[in-house]
């Protein structure tokens, strides 16, 4: 239907440059109207939605709020990829709950490194639970350890979260109300639909993880620092190759040895071998509705050929990209990073992000151009059943 109203604007639209006139003083948006509603939603749908793991100690509020600044253009570019994240800690939250009897709470904010021993290493593989020493104590105390207390360290509650998603889903009410009433939807809105529908997919997956935790909690007695492998630590990247291999890992699931690090990588979750097929086939679905959403309007007029090639071109690429990288993992799972991989992700990585860049330029540069319709306001009172 979202096609069929949307083709229906191609044909009847006559693009004119963009003014507050609708022909109807009494029923009218504005083109602040538009904008200042689509980036709302925007803000809302990716500030409120993204959870980062835990920190680093000790780094000042310009470090933390680059880090979800990060976050967030990440959530823009690749929404998907933040919805995989979001399951694979879902579900692995929902095992850990299973497995040893504690809240799902306790789940996420382990998975996010959230549980730190007395070194502040991060206590978060299943390893560090069946070590012989101290994996008891470790277990004790995080089963000790009440939701309250880790609730205390969330910036969010219920109630922020539900505001941001009644936002996003009034948003999408009122695109719909206009199909409905056969009025043009802007581009702006639908990449703004998009994110809406897709960020519904982080929200009720991350329901229950604290948000923007920064504290972590400690367990465990304090250990020997002589004991740490130094042969262990982490590399940092340093070269575009290293940049990508760390991409890839983000992806897949990379190696993480808490010892050799204090904080958590960015984009991290213990892995669940049997929950990835789950973790997949939510992130190919969100992938498939946020490019379907975009590709509904292949029949919209745009103020150029060129504009109106490169949306499609682009629409059509989120979609596939995605689900294809995820098939390739699911039939043939890479053992190692090899040049062999590194180059066709790398490309293909590439033409992704150029294609997602399409997506968010096109949407600001086609309000130059807008049909009289698009600031037709919803006539509401259509939906009210009257004598």
């Amino acid at each position: 239907m979202l096609l069929q109203a949307l083709a229906f604007h191609s044909s009847t639209a006559t693009l004119t440059l963009s003014s507050d006139s609708c022909g109807d003083p009494g029923n009218c948006r504005t083109f602040l109207d538009i904008v200042w509603g689509c980036l709302t939603t925007i803000f809302a749908c990716t500030w409120i939605s993204v959870h980062p793991n835990v920190p680093a100690q000790g780094q000042t509020w310009v470090k933390l709020t680059c880090r979800r600044l990060g976050m967030m253009l990440m959530a823009i570019v690749a929404p998907e990829l933040i919805v995989f994240l979001a399951a694979r800690q879902f579900f692995f939250a929902g095992d850990f709950s299973k497995r040893f009897g504690v809240p799902r709470t306790h789940g996420f904010f382990f998975a996010m490194g959230g549980f730190v021993s007395g070194t502040g290493t991060p206590v978060t593989t299943f390893k560090q639970l069946e070590d012989p020493l101290l994996g008891a104590q470790y277990l004790a105390e995080i089963r000790a350890t009440d939701v309250a207390s880790i609730m205390d360290r969330s910036k969010g509650d219920a109630l922020s979260k539900g505001v941001a998603l009644i936002q996003s889903a009034w948003f999408m009410t009122q695109c719909i109300a206009r199909l409905f009433q056969r009025l043009p939807v802007t581009e702006l809105e639908v990449a703004t639909l998009a994110f809406a529908a897709v960020n519904i997919f982080t929200w009720l997956l991350w329901w229950g993880k604290p948000l923007d935790a920064q504290t972590p909690i400690r367990v465990g007695p304090v250990e020997d620092e002589n004991d740490i492998d130094p042969t262990i630590y982490l590399k940092t990247p340093s070269s575009i190759w290293s940049v990508m291999d760390a991409a890839y890992g983000a992806i897949y699931g990379g190696d993480y040895h808490p010892r050799s690090s204090t904080p958590v990588p960015l984009l991290w979750c213990p892995h669940v071998p049997h929950r990835f097929l789950h973790a997949f086939l939510l992130e190919t679905s969100s992938a498939i509705i946020f490019g379907a959403i975009h590709c509904s309007a292949w029949a919209v007029v745009f103020p150029s050929a060129a504009e109106k090639w490169i949306w499609r071109a682009s629409s059509l690429l989120v979609t596939a990209i995605p689900a294809a990288m995820g098939l390739v993992q699911l039939i043939s799972p890479p053992v190692e990073h090899s040049p062999f991989l590194t180059i066709p992700f790398a490309a293909t990585l590439c033409l992704y992000i150029v294609s997602r860049l399409g997506l968010i330029i096109l949407p600001f540069t086609t309000l130059r151009i807008l049909p009289p319709g698009a600031f037709m306001d919803i006539d509401w009172t259509t939906f009210i059943p009257h004598v």
